[in-house]
């Protein structure tokens, strides 16, 4: 009969000559393993279009339904802006239920603002807010990275977007290519492990007036990227032709497809929110794969970014996943 000396002996000596095990967690980059071997360049994104734009998709003004951070909750990693320089007297805004709306008279200064062709048709809070979103979500998800690109039509200086973004902190988690001003080359963009490990898990574009020997963290988005045509009316989606920049070629850039259907309301063109479900579903005619294959073929690469209104309508993770394969 074994006493309890030798139970306790033997326990010992079993623990003694067991090898330590350290179970390391598997990283995860983007809600994705596979991703973080994989340089930026060679990954595919649903990205919302219009981000900011948000409320019933029964407002032709609307591109998505929810919120930004709800976009980033829910795995967006791409957010397509526009911005303006406004102060327009009467402004509308949102209810605090996101639905009705009010009118509110401002008086103070011109502002970078988040606002739909005009701020008086659509004025979505300044652009200070929406990068204090942004920054806010990148500070607590570690291992995220977040791509912004920013539409300038007002053609404002670099110098005041590089104020606002200084203004929320934001400018620090934004990746600066290490040949800027020159083009990266695409085999020569960071993984998304570097880019989480070097907190750099920002990349800003934009299409027009950046200089980034003054600010190096404003990417001209025509040198990265060209992009498919937009205000797309046709529901089968049936070309993939390069759009922007004009007369350019499409070696050495990424691409965006330009997924959003729109209609024609009393000579208005408006997005056709009635097809959201077919637009982005995941296959069949029309859907964000047929269009993605059809481009592949085009190009023989993978779209970059795939842009879509009402995000939540259809299926675009499936599509997502799809492209970046197994």
């Amino acid at each position: 009969m074994i006493g309890l000396f030798e139970i306790v002996t033997l326990a010992a000596a079993v623990t003694s000559a067991s090898p330590t095990r350290h179970v390391e967690r598997q990283q995860i980059c983007n809600g994705n393993a596979a991703f973080c071997d994989r340089r930026y360049s060679n990954v595919s994104l649903i990205g919302t279009h219009n981000a900011p734009f948000v409320g019933s998709f029964l407002d032709p003004r609307m591109n998505q339904e929810k919120t930004v951070t709800e976009q980033l909750d829910a795995g967006v990693r791409f957010l397509q802006a526009q911005t303006h320089m406004g102060n327009p007297s009467v402004l509308q805004l949102k209810d605090d239920d996101g639905t009705e709306k009010k009118m509110e008279t401002r008086d103070d200064a011109d502002e970078l603002s988040m606002c739909h062709t005009s701020c008086e048709l659509l004025y979505a809070g300044s652009l200070k807010d929406y990068l204090s979103t942004v920054k806010t979500w990148l500070d607590s998800h570690p291992n995220d990275v977040v791509t912004m690109l920013l539409t300038n039509p007002d053609l404002r200086p670099m110098s005041e977007f590089d104020s606002v973004f200084k203004s929320t902190g934001l400018d620090s988690l934004a990746y600066i290519p290490p040949t800027s001003p020159s083009q990266l080359p695409m085999n020569q963009w960071p993984a998304y492990r570097d880019l989480i490990s070097q907190n750099k898990r920002l990349i800003v574009f934009m299409d027009s007036m950046t200089d980034e020997t003054k600010v190096p963290y404003i990417l001209s988005e025509f040198t990265y990227f060209f992009e498919t045509p937009y205000g797309n009316k046709d529901p089968k989606f049936a070309q993939c032709d390069l759009d922007r920049p004009k007369g350019q070629s499409a070696e050495g850039r990424m691409y965006i497809v330009n997924h959003t259907l729109n209609t024609e309301f009393f000579g208005a063109t408006i997005p056709d929110n009635e097809e959201n479900f077919k637009t982005n579903a995941a296959t069949g005619e029309g859907s964000i794969g047929a269009q993605a294959d059809l481009c592949t073929k085009k190009w023989s690469r993978k779209p970059n970014v795939v842009l879509v209104d009402m995000f939540d309508r259809g299926d675009v993770f499936t599509a997502q996943k799809n492209l970046n394969g197994p």
